[in-house]
């Protein structure tokens, strides 16, 4: 019986020692991640282009974080694709619209080129983003429009 109860001891302490490792491990990349400002391609490997949903695409990537990038990559316009940019809009009803009256170029047809271009997310408020091309087609029927609500990181 002694021997059993030794046995168990040593599995506990083993199994206590492997958690340990693992909340550590854990804490150590939560803290690292949450330290550092992250640059972030717009629509993953899609970048920004016609016809993916790129709402979707933000509340999956979420969170955002105050001083993160966004890094927006789009072909530039020939004969066989269609010209994007990227404009910054001044609140949610713009963006349902794709109401471009009042909205700011962030990026205009050929800055998203190449590496593209990076966008800070500099405060913690509310972004609108959307491609502003064909008056707005783009945004309105290509889903070329997304938010994003960037939060204080926190520190360790």
């Amino acid at each position: 019986m002694k021997m059993a109860r030794k046995t168990e001891n040593t599995t506990a302490s083993s199994s206590a020692l492997l958690v340990g490792a693992f909340v550590f491990l854990l804490c150590s990349f939560l803290l690292a991640t949450s330290t550092t400002a992250a640059k972030i391609n717009v629509g993953g490997s899609l970048n920004w282009t016609f016809g993916f949903n790129y709402t979707d695409w933000a509340l999956k990537s979420a969170p955002f974080f105050v001083n993160d990038s966004l890094m927006f990559k789009y072909d530039p316009p020939n004969s066989t694709t269609h010209a994007h940019s990227v404009y910054l809009l001044k609140d949610s009803r713009s963006l349902l619209a794709c109401d471009l009256r009042k909205a700011t170029l962030a990026g205009n047809v050929t800055q998203g080129t190449g590496e593209g271009f990076e966008f800070t997310l500099r405060k913690r408020k509310n972004y609108f983003f959307v491609c502003g091309e064909l008056a707005g087609f783009h945004c309105s029927a290509g889903l070329m429009r997304f938010s994003v609500r960037p939060i204080k990181r926190r520190r360790g």
